[in-house]
């Protein structure tokens, strides 16, 4: 069974999880509206990433015999003054999650629940993943600044990397 304050933190950390979907499918929606699809889908994709976390820590407190305590959401951002802040919004929540994750980790060890320690290594890496991939677009955001032809490469590459979702949905075939 889970310690109450490894639980509790446990469903703080489900909340966090939802936040960030609800995060990035605003994102995807405002990606959506500003004629960018390469930038919806890949922000999209990476909603439904944030819903399998989620749904990673809910499956191990039920599998720990503890109780899910599900809470409201915040309603998350709906624009931003331009693409830049956007991706730099999506950093700073991937920053916020780590320093969440890490204090779980914490938590655990605090607590002696090395089976809980050991369940959240691999949020450790994934956080670290994350942190990557959200910098990357970032960077080769900052390196475009204002020029739209290296938006247009951008958005198309991140199309891409998203598996193909804006092209698919633009031309109604599933990849």
């Amino acid at each position: 069974m889970l310690k109450e304050a490894v639980q509790t933190a446990l469903n703080a950390q489900i909340n966090m999880e939802f936040g960030a979907f609800y995060t990035y499918l605003s994102m995807a929606a405002y990606f959506e509206d500003e004629a960018l699809p390469g930038f919806a889908a890949w922000t999209r994709h990476h909603a439904e990433e944030e819903m399998v976390h989620a749904m990673r820590i809910y499956d191990y407190i039920i599998r720990r015999r503890g109780r899910v305590q599900l809470q409201a959401l915040k309603e998350p951002t709906t624009s931003w003054a331009d693409t830049l802040a956007a991706i730099e919004d999506a950093m700073r929540h991937e920053q916020k999650v780590t320093g969440s994750i890490n204090a779980l980790v914490d938590l655990a060890r605090s607590e002696n629940d090395p089976a809980t320690e050991s369940f959240l290594q691999w949020f450790v890496d994934e956080q670290v993943e994350e942190e990557e991939v959200v910098d990357k677009v970032l960077q080769q955001l900052k390196r475009v600044g204002d020029f739209a032809p290296g938006l247009f490469l951008l958005d198309r590459d991140l199309s891409a990397e998203a598996g193909g979702e804006a092209s698919a949905e633009a031309g109604g075939e599933a990849t």
